[in-house]
């Protein structure tokens, strides 16, 4: 009996009858049994869910998984991920935890059947019916260039010809033209898929069969095969299965056969055609290609060009003019010198300086023999004219990437504040905006090329004829050794090791050894060493020897499973750069490195922080994502009072940050990281609040329950209990807002939320919140002047069984029944509405809230079983009086509206309901076999045929017996004009 009471009072604390608690301690490894045998049916699941998926996406290329099977694979790896959490904690428990074990285990265990249970149907297919051939390229403009194109382009349409190569110099404009004839072709939608691959000087057939792959979104299959016999023919099945296609081959140097590529031979049969363009004549006519030349430009067409990019002003200069002319002549009707070359005098207004730069390109001209090199000392011309050395230095830094590398910008300034400026400014965000800003100068000086694509990616390249230009200025100079992307087996011979050497770029080859006996023995200047992307396995003692002064060391995605104890010896060093070195366990001691500013340990296997880190107090820059890692011991943060930028794994929990510990880094400007509970959060903020520092940058996580998060600004809050919502503290500038599993959470905005003033607020995902009823409610709106939405761009609501609408009121789950919201435009901004398995909704959109939606470009609902008003239900009282007057839905950039599985949905809206969208491009629908009606279309601009008409760019996905099953009583003659969609 001594034990019963004890027992009880914990049973009591766990709010388990007692009866239960006893049989969670005594059959605790029945549990176990079955929670790993469900725990391996969950994981066999999501891996046969996986490879048909692959399957699916292999054959025939061009389709995307469905919603409703990525969101479940994502939530699964999140839900196999935190059942290895349950069962480390398990096997680490003691023996008076055994009753807490079990009915944990249970819990996961009931969890994980769920999820079993409600898996994607494979019989039904997993994948659908993806974007159309390719994406835009972003492209600069052209002059003079017409004849040329509409050339290649009659030679794409013609049957016969089914191989074209587009050859002429470096820098006479064939890149540019055949984007912008890439993209005709996307737009014109002749052939299913339209292909782009730069190769390089350095030809490689590895990397332009992984590239043809990655344009086909199939890399992975080539990922599993090294045969290269194999992966030619797997890469020309895929060619094959991607139907009727162009595949352009950018700047290819070399003859090379198709047939070791894995290219299918093109043929008139086949419809398939293959171009190349290339500074080689020879290549064309090797390749068997229809020969068409690029020419420079006439003295018209390189006039014109030249006007555009200097600007108005210096077009308005009489005394200028003359002078231009012949500056423009110089440039020998070459589009890439033009435009460098403009770009360098734009903002010039003194004749004498125009003079000079005249006398300067013809005497830079007059030196050299051959159109290459007179190609590169035109754009050497621009390079001098930078004058600023530090913007120089940041030029050809550029130039230690390989050939044809996207340049991410923030990774370039990252590497640019070691080696050039780092020590000039006080914080991180001066030293990014002195970044931009050189960037800026170079760009205007088009000298780097803008790539920036459509999805954000900030990005810059070097045309492959500025970095020649670029390397031909480091090869004159002893400093430099770069050999970027070569495909080097091995480090270069010891006598290219210049005892003058600086700066070596070895990135991106093939060296997976560093061999003792081609160790170079004179480095004394080197500061430094970029080894990046090498199989490197290991690094031998003397290596580092003679070596005194290196202050940069990247040694990023390499093999090396250690360190050698000489980079202690490394005095000097500043950069200390392993992200990627998945096999790296553990490393020497750090105390000797007292320069150290920079250390990336990232996605390395260390399980402990480094021995004598807390000896770094220079550090500035520290990141500690590495999920292995054990814990961060106490007291090791408050001595880096240095730090501007810290990152420890979000995911991991043994990692968990103490507000105490963070409280001395007053410099920080950078944060990613994971707070155990709300309370030791809110201490951290309330702190930063304080000290009046706000920080530029963060990801931080609250709890359990990772989420990928791409903005800068960003918190999640996963698993935590007993929370209502208003309890907590956040940065105001919250740009991304995850909430997980904390089932307590009734609403996300009331009147008594923090969140209340999130007004910067642009992506809001809620997954797994069994409790939450909606989203805000509108006694809120109505009430406060404040709107956390007003910014909001995308609103994913995923597993929220209780919720019944976005917006109600207060009291109790009725619906909002007021006739419009708050004049200040809350979800104005609102791009994308995802919504899946939330089973309580009934309505999809709330009473008044579609004229704010201007911006809307999609919807996507899944598995909402209850759902059975339309799009706009209630929108006006006229409707609900039964009155024929015609209510128009004004969506003016909506794309894409999605409907899956939606069992009791009937219409998508009312009978005298019309949508205005001429942006509609995909209507989809899937297993909603109650919904009988499309809305009509009214045109922007009437055509006096208002229910007669579809968007010019429709396209309606479903199956053949549900469009059979709609009814058209209303407009008859609407299914005709849809059915060719």
């Amino acid at each position: 009996m001594e034990y019963v009471e004890p027992v009880v009072g914990i049973a009591n604390c766990l709010g388990t009858p007692v009866c239960k608690y006893l049989q969670y301690h005594r059959k605790l490894n029945d549990y176990v049994r079955n929670f790993k045998r469900i725990r391996d049916e969950l994981n066999c699941k999501m891996e046969d869910i996986e490879l048909q998926l692959k399957a699916e996406l292999l054959r025939p290329l061009g389709k995307i998984p469905k919603k409703g099977v990525e969101n479940w694979l994502k939530a699964v790896k999140e839900m196999i991920r935190e059942a290895q959490v349950v069962e480390n904690k398990v096997s680490n428990g003691r023996y008076l935890c055994r009753a807490c074990n079990g009915k944990l285990v249970d819990e996961k265990t009931r969890e994980m059947k769920q999820f079993l249970d409600n898996a994607p149907n494979a019989s039904e297919g997993l994948a659908m019916d993806g974007p159309s051939a390719g994406l835009p390229l972003p492209t600069s403009e052209l002059v003079g260039e017409e004849a040329i194109r509409n050339e290649i382009w009659a030679c794409l349409m013609q049957e016969e010809v089914s191989k074209i190569g587009v050859w002429g110099m470096g820098g006479v404009g064939k890149t540019t033209i055949m984007k912008h004839i890439h993209n005709d072709l996307l737009k014109q939608q002749r052939f299913e898929r339209v292909i782009w691959v730069t190769i390089s000087k350095e030809f490689n057939v590895m990397k332009v069969k992984d590239n043809i792959a990655s344009a086909l979104k199939a890399k992975e299959y080539l990922d599993k095969e090294e045969d290269k016999l194999r992966r030619a023919a797997i890469l020309s099945e895929m060619l094959k299965n991607a139907g009727k296609h162009v595949l352009i081959r950018d700047d290819v140097w070399d003859k090379v056969s198709l047939e070791e590529v894995g290219i299918p031979e093109p043929s008139g049969s086949t419809g398939c055609k293959l171009v190349l363009t290339t500074r080689s004549e020879h290549v064309c006519k090797y390749m068997g290609c229809k020969v068409i030349k690029v020419k420079p430009l006439s003295e018209d067409e390189a006039l014109i060009l030249f006007l555009n990019k200097v600007g108005p002003n210096i077009v308005q200069s009489p005394t200028i003019m003359p002078t231009l002319k012949l500056v423009v002549k110089e440039c020998a009707g070459l589009p890439l010198t033009i435009v460098v070359v403009a770009g360098t005098m734009k903002g010039e207004y003194n004749p004498r300086i125009w003079k000079n730069a005249l006398k300067d390109l013809k005497e830079r001209i007059g030196k050299v023999e051959g159109v290459e090199a007179e190609v590169i000392e035109r754009l050497k011309f621009s390079f001098d004219h930078l004058k600023d050395e530090k913007v120089k230095d940041c030029f050809l830094y550029c130039a230690i990437y390989p050939e044809d590398y996207e340049i991410h910008k923030v990774e370039l300034i990252e590497c640019w504040i070691p080696e050039i400026f780092i020590d000039e400014m006080d914080t991180r965000q001066e030293m990014e905006d002195e970044g931009l800003t050189i960037l800026k100068r170079l760009e205007d000086n088009c000298l780097l090329e803008n790539n920036t694509t459509q999805f954000g990616l900030h990005g810059i390249k070097m045309h492959d004829a500025v970095r020649d230009m670029a390397l031909s200025i480091t090869r004159m100079n002893p400093r430099y050794m770069i050999q970027a992307g070569l495909q080097l087996e091995e480090l270069p011979e010891k006598k290219q090791w210049s005892p003058d050497i600086e700066k070596v770029s070895l990135m991106y080859n093939s060296i997976s050894e560093i061999s003792i006996d081609v160790l170079p023995t004179k480095c004394q200047l080197l500061t430094t060493l970029l080894l990046q992307h090498n199989p490197i396995k290991k690094i031998p003692y003397s290596f580092f020897i003679n070596m005194p002064c290196l202050c940069v060391l990247n040694l990023s995605s390499t093999a090396i499973e250690s360190l050698p104890n000489s980079i202690s010896e490394l005095k000097n060093l500043t950069t200390l750069l392993l992200r990627g070195c998945y096999k790296l366990r553990d490393l020497p001691c750090l105390s000797m490195l007292q320069e150290l500013k920079k250390l990336d340990l990232s996605r390395t296997k260390i399980e402990e922080v480094p021995e004598g880190m807390d000896m770094l107090i220079k550090l500035r820059y520290l990141d500690l994502q590495v999920f292995s890692l054990k814990e961060i011991p106490a007291g090791l943060l408050p001595k880096l009072v240095h730090l501007q930028h810290l990152s420890f794994e979000v995911d991991n929990e043994k990692t968990s940050l103490k507000a105490e510990e963070m409280e001395p880094l007053k410099k920080l400007e950078c944060l990613t990281g994971h707070f155990e509970d709300i309370s030791e959060f809110n201490k951290f903020i309330s702190s930063m609040q304080q000290s009046k520092k706000n920080l530029i940058k963060y990801k931080l996580q609250v709890g359990s329950s990772f989420m990928p998060a791409r903005r800068d600004k960003t918190v999640t809050i996963g698993g935590v209990q007993n929370w209502e919502g208003e309890l907590i503290m956040h940065p105001i500038e919250i740009q991304e807002l995850h909430i997980s599993k904390c089932d307590y959470l009734r609403s996300l905005v009331d009147d008594n939320s923090s969140f209340k003033n999130a007004i910067d607020l642009r992506v809001c995902r809620i997954w797994g919140c069994e409790g939450i009823e909606c989203v805000v409610s509108l006694s809120f709106f109505a009430s406060s002047s404040a709107h956390p939405f007003q910014s909001l761009e995308v609103l994913d609501l995923l597993f929220l069984p209780k919720l019944s609408a976005l917006i109600m009121k207060n009291e109790g789950i009725g619906s909002a029944t007021t006739s419009t919201l708050a004049p200040s435009a809350p979800f104005s901004h609102l791009k994308v509405i995802g919504i899946t398995k939330c089973s309580s909704m009934k309505r999809l959109l709330p009473h008044g809230l579609l004229p704010n939606l201007q911006n809307l470009e999609q919807i996507w609902v899944s598995e909402c079983d209850e759902i059975v008003e339309r799009l706009g239900a209630a929108i006006s009282e006229v409707e609900e009086k039964g009155s024929d007057a015609l209510i128009k839905f004004h969506l003016p950039k909506f794309r894409v509206l999605s409907f899956w599985e939606l069992p009791n949905l009937k219409s998508i809206c009312s009978k005298s309901g019309v949508m205005v969208c001429d942006s509609l491009q995909i209507i989809r629908i899937t297993r909603c076999d109650k919904l009988k009606r499309i809305p009509p279309f009214v045109p922007l601009v009437g055509n006096g045929q208002p229910f007669a008409y579809a968007p010019p760019s429709l396209t309606i996905r479903s199956s053949t017996e549900w469009w059979e099953s709609l009814e058209w009583d209303d407009h008859p003659n609407f299914k005709n004009v849809l059915q060719p969609r």
